[in-house]
């Protein structure tokens, strides 16, 4: 399954970065789809619109979470060796865009300030660089689920 381009088609359907991307990997995560967008919708612009965290990224480590994310809460090797999935994660999406903080990656953007969500018009997808930061969370996961399968 194309992760990433169905992560980009509901980006562009209107669902906030984390969203776009957590619910793509429904097929993976054994989700259904509502119980996801429920889930993901919090984090969004950075967290709710802090512009903190990429939401796209904070998606991403959702989907390692359920993933592969230990339930043992006194296995410190599995939260040790998860955490490191997590950095990984962050770093490789860091490299891609030089920061994983959504209020850096959008600077120069106006209004982004704004705590209101923005209407997504043809304008918003023209000045919004959001789908990358989709399309690289979701390439990496994919890249990862690839690595898993083989090993």
């Amino acid at each position: 399954m194309d992760h990433k381009a169905i992560a980009e088609v509901l980006f562009a359907s209107g669902y906030n970065c984390a969203q776009a991307v957590f619910v793509a990997y429904c097929d993976e995560m054994n989700i259904d789809k509502e119980t996801a967008i429920k889930l993901s919708s919090s984090f969004g612009a950075g967290m709710g619109k802090l512009r903190e965290v990429c939401g796209a990224l904070t998606g991403a480590f959702a989907v390692a979470g359920v993933l592969w994310g230990p339930t043992d809460p006194t296995d410190d090797k599995a939260k040790t060796e998860h955490y490191a999935l997590i950095r990984r994660i962050a770093e490789e999406f860091k490299a891609e865009h030089g920061t994983y903080i959504c209020n850096y990656l959008l600077k120069g953007i106006a209004n982004i300030q704004s705590k209101d969500p923005h209407p997504r018009t043809e304008e918003y997808y023209k000045v919004r660089p959001c789908v990358r930061f989709v399309s690289t969370a979701a390439a990496i996961l994919d890249k990862i689920l690839a690595e898993k399968a083989v090993g």
